[in-house]
């Protein structure tokens, strides 16, 4: 810490370059009401040396003001930026800050812990490498803990840091930080992929800074790393897919001489005279030339002059792509290299968080936003819902807000099917209310629905079939056939 404050004064520049190559670790705080998640946050800042004298000075009053603390500062204050936040004592959005170390940088998620703001935690969660679920030594293992722990681990977050907070209240009890991390271990195998989570156990006191940054006197049984020192240390399982997938978000024509296919490069890399297939029409071509990310590029003042281009481009890239056949693409195709194409499919098997209080109601068409396309869709069958509580599989017939359940949907057209444990950016998604536009859920994609592909190959097969029947026998029908 004190080495990046002399730098910050000494030698600016040395520090900037320091802080550019430094690896960056997401991390989200979660669990259940008043487990301490902002004031852990707030501790973070305050021990890294990240607050202004103007932020420290502002919350000292504020502290004062709202009395939530007594004497001390009340550091949840950093993070709960809301008026109603402060007012209530609790976090209701999603708060991002940041903080580095001589080794990291850090990007934290402030997410609520009430119930009916599961789909705030949800959208802290999405982005993350790691999550801090807090437990109130007191309280133990509640519900909210578990809903949190299974979303995380349904979100692909391999790392878990299982923080045991408040413990000054319980005097440090070796026996009750036991307890507690039996509880937790216990529920474990329930959570999705858990064979794959990293999981560390440490007492906290987020309030007076034990086991934060150094380890406290107060808790001499504990020999483990100290909350910073799990951050700082542990391994970031990278999340990103080497596969090529490029969703075109608009065809660029700046003139008559220039067709391009503009977007963001979500993962893998892309070179000029790669093999390209376009889904889900399956056309193919060649990368002809790769404009650089910059749109005045695109608009030449002389119609001969070449455009600036590059020989490659990589995740996360926004540029534009020339193919050297006509193929016609539109917004929400997706681009991939001919070498690994995905499965193509209209049904797919989904896990899915519902997040408002209107029922999703089997057979409904709501609108499906994966990537850059926007699509009907319909679902045809709940699997099972997931009791938070039991983790048993209950079949239901709809979906109330926090439910979380695997399904089935079916889409009005074929999409490309990347699994959201292959790749995050393309197996992920959001269910809208066609009327309202709101956003009613978000959904992984697992894998491509095979026995509803099935059958829709063949009822389409049977189509084709009787088609052909009348054009043969019945010319004059062909006007009326399928």
């Amino acid at each position: 810490m004190s080495h990046q404050s002399d730098l910050i004064t000494t030698d600016i520049e040395k520090y900037l370059k320091e802080h550019e190559n430094k690896e960056i670790l997401r991390f989200i705080t979660c669990g259940s009401v008043d487990d301490g998640k902002s004031t852990l946050i707030g501790r973070l800042l305050y021990d890294s040396k990240m607050i202004f004298e103007d932020q420290l000075s502002a919350i000292e009053k504020d502290s004062k003001k709202h009395g939530t603390t007594g004497d001390k500062i009340d550091l949840a204050l950093l993070v709960d930026g809301l008026a109603s936040e402060r007012e209530q004592g609790i976090t209701i959005d999603v708060a991002y800050r940041f903080f580095s170390t001589d080794k990291r940088k850090f990007i934290i998620a402030d997410t609520p812990g009430h119930e009916q703001y599961t789909r705030n935690m949800a959208t802290g969660a999405s982005t993350a490498d790691l999550a801090i679920i807090l437990v109130d030594a007191r309280q133990g293992i509640l519900t909210q803990t578990k809903r949190h722990s299974y979303i995380a681990s349904l979100l692909g977050i391999k790392n878990i840091v299982v923080a045991i907070n408040k413990m000054d209240l319980v005097d440090f009890s070796q026996e009750i930080f036991n307890q507690i991390k039996s509880d937790y271990e216990k529920i474990v195998p329930n959570l999705p992929n858990h064979e794959d989570l990293n999981i560390k156990y440490t007492p906290i006191s987020a309030l007076n800074g034990d086991n934060i940054i150094s380890s406290s006197p107060k808790c001499s049984w504990y020999k483990d790393q100290t909350l910073m020192q799990i951050l700082d240390s542990i391994e970031i399982h990278s999340k990103d897919s080497n596969s090529f997938r490029f969703p075109v978000q608009y065809v660029i024509r700046p003139h008559l001489n220039f067709r391009g296919f503009s977007g963001t490069v979500v993962s893998g890399e892309i070179s000029v005279g790669d093999e390209i297939t376009v889904l889900p029409s399956r056309k193919t071509s060649k990368v002809k030339s790769i404009v650089s990310n910059d749109i005045k590029d695109l608009r030449p003042k002389d119609k001969d002059e070449e455009v600036e281009t590059i020989q490659r481009a990589f995740s996360p890239m926004a540029t534009t792509i020339t193919l050297e056949d006509e193929i016609d693409i539109s917004r929400g195709d997706m681009i991939v290299k001919s070498s690994n194409i995905p499965e193509v499919s209209r049904n797919l098997s989904v896990m899915v968080v519902w997040m408002d209080e209107t029922a999703m109601k089997l057979n409904q068409s709501y609108i499906i936003k994966r990537a850059t396309s926007v699509i009907n869709g319909t679902f045809e069958n709940i699997d099972f819902k997931k009791d938070i509580n039991s983790f048993e599989e209950q079949k239901v017939e709809t979906l109330e807000l926090n439910d979380i359940a695997k399904c089935t949907i079916s889409l009005d057209r074929e999409i490309a099917v990347d699994s959201y444990y292959e790749n995050r950016y393309t197996g992920s998604f959001i269910i809208i209310d066609k009327y309202t536009n709101n956003t009613l859920g978000a959904g992984m994609i697992l894998e491509s629905a095979k026995e509803l592909t099935k059958k829709r190959k063949v009822y389409s097969q049977a189509e084709i079939e009787l088609n052909e029947y009348i054009r043969r026998n019945y010319p004059e029908w062909e006007c009326n056939a399928i």
